[in-house]
């Protein structure tokens, strides 16, 4: 059940989109975590870099579609840099659409 609800949020999270990248968060590696308690949610993620001018429009963009997913209560949205984001994260199609070379 946690799985599936797990599931349905990264899901709901496709449509938050990076303004400076163009893709969603969820293909680029941003959300590192997802945990549930009860029906309080929360999601650990980044953005390229701690100076990087979108990470509220992200926040606040995962909060309210995290907020719309059936069975959600609360969510609670941590940014962290640590580990830090790299081009290593992004799924490989995306990662080659946005022509970063192969990473091994």
């Amino acid at each position: 059940m946690k799985g599936e609800l797990v599931d349905r949020i990264r899901n709901a999270l496709r449509v938050v989109i990076d303004p400076e990248l163009g893709h969603n968060i969820v293909d680029l590696g941003f959300v590192y975590d997802i945990s549930v308690f009860g029906d309080a949610v929360r999601i650990t993620m980044t953005a390229t870099t701690p100076g990087c001018p979108a990470t509220g429009f992200l926040k606040e963009g995962v909060t309210r579609r995290a907020a719309r997913v059936p069975g959600v209560g609360s969510v609670d949205v941590e940014m962290t840099f640590d580990p830090p984001w790299t081009p290593a994260r992004i799924e490989p199609a995306v990662r080659a659409s946005l022509g970063f070379a192969a990473v091994n």
